[in-house]
């Protein structure tokens, strides 16, 4: 079997491929209900508009839940960590997420304007919102999260939800918005034409290379305004997890020594400007497919860039420095990981067969035409 060190590294990389999952698939959806009310300018337009992502949200949210469940088991300290500093934000985003359900299955039950527009708005909370809150979430985990353990290795937290709101974590929560609905945008261009279509394609132009200045701007910042973190000490790789048995330094530019020691990282931080300028020219040129693809490259390049960065911490302490959560430090058991490792082989192929085939089955544009067919619930 795989040795404990490469089984830890091989979790980062999954849990990281789940998350990026998550951003293409779910992110469009999160995209689409955004721009309802932006793009969308009557009534048969933000039907069209939900139709396009109808078959898809929530297959596409496994990749969010399956996310979960594999942090819940490989890194049960980040779990107990994350719920405790971000119970606020995490209750906002699930209750913003259940707006899409029920205004996907009540809005067209009236055909009055005020009972359809309320649930338009009530979409577009239920995109936008998480779309932030995961970026501000990325932006603290880079500045730190204020937490410490006590002699039994229990987290507390010990700022408040207004303190996850800084200049840096805004920032990246703008990215993540911009991409976000960027990628919305591109995924219209492939399923709706027309004046919606032309409509998405303007907004895709301006929002991918917002995406690139704001990254940009994150990537500045990161390097100049915010301090990162380094292990000081020698730290056992196979050892049981204890996140206590290292020493951590804050550092100024810490989050930048990765691209110096492994120098081929920084094709994380190019993919993502790079693709969201191309996506922007694609969409310029009416080629609804490289910029839906450009948009999910840049997505990837963006996550990636977080992850390269603080490789190989998951959750840096801003409090207790020496508590900051590690690849080496925050699993769990050598058992529990080769087990879902097996697991994941297994399930892993057979989500991406059955979302791939889903998406073969439900090609083509959705147009005016199609909303009064009987399969048309929306």
């Amino acid at each position: 079997m795989i040795d404990y060190e490469a089984l830890r590294v091989i979790w980062w990389v999954l849990i990281g491929v789940l998350l990026i999952g998550f951003a293409v698939t779910d992110g469009f959806d999160l995209g689409v209900g955004a721009l309802l009310t932006l793009v969308g300018k009557t009534d048969q337009d933000r039907r069209i508009m939900i139709n396009t992502i109808g078959p898809h949200w929530d297959g596409n949210q496994v990749w969010f839940i399956t996310a979960g469940g594999a942090i819940f088991a490989a890194w049960p300290l980040i779990y107990a960590a994350a719920f405790s500093g971000f119970y606020v934000a995490l209750a906002i985003t699930l209750i913003a997420l259940w707006m899409r359900p029920l205004g996907f299955d009540y809005r067209s039950k009236l055909s009055n304007p005020t009972w359809r527009k309320s649930w338009d708005w009530a979409l577009f909370a239920g995109g936008i919102i998480p779309a932030l809150i995961f970026g501000v979430a990325f932006g603290n985990l880079l500045l730190g999260v204020p937490f410490q353990y006590d002699d039994m290795l229990r987290p507390t937290y010990t700022g408040t939800f207004f303190d996850l709101l800084t200049p840096f974590a805004l920032i990246t929560g703008l990215v993540s918005v911009a991409m976000l609905l960027n990628h919305g945008a591109t995924w219209l261009q492939l399923k709706t034409d027309g004046k919606l279509h032309t409509r998405a394609r303007n907004v895709s132009v301006v929002l991918s290379a917002v995406t690139a200045v704001l990254f940009t701007l994150a990537g500045v910042y990161l390097a100049f305004g915010v301090d990162g973190y380094v292990i000081t000490s020698d730290i056992n790789t196979l050892a049981t997890s204890n996140p206590m048995n290292k020493e951590v330094s804050v550092q100024a530019g810490a989050w930048l020594q990765n691209y110096s020691k492994y120098p081929w990282m920084v094709i994380a931080p190019v993919l993502g400007i790079v693709a969201a300028l191309s996506c922007s020219y694609f969409s310029k040129i009416n080629r609804g497919g490289l910029a839906f693809v450009s948009s999910a490259l840049s997505i990837t390049g963006i996550i990636l860039t977080a992850g390269f960065s603080m490789f190989p911490f998951l959750m840096p302490s801003s409090t207790m420095p020496e508590a900051s959560l590690t690849v080496w430090d925050a699993t769990s058991s050598l058992l529990t990981l080769q087990t879902m490792f097996i697991a994941a082989c297994i399930f892993v192929p057979i989500i991406l067969c059955y979302t791939a085939y889903g998406y073969y089955v439900m090609r083509g544009r959705i147009k005016q035409a199609d909303l009064n067919k009987a399969h048309t619930i929306y």
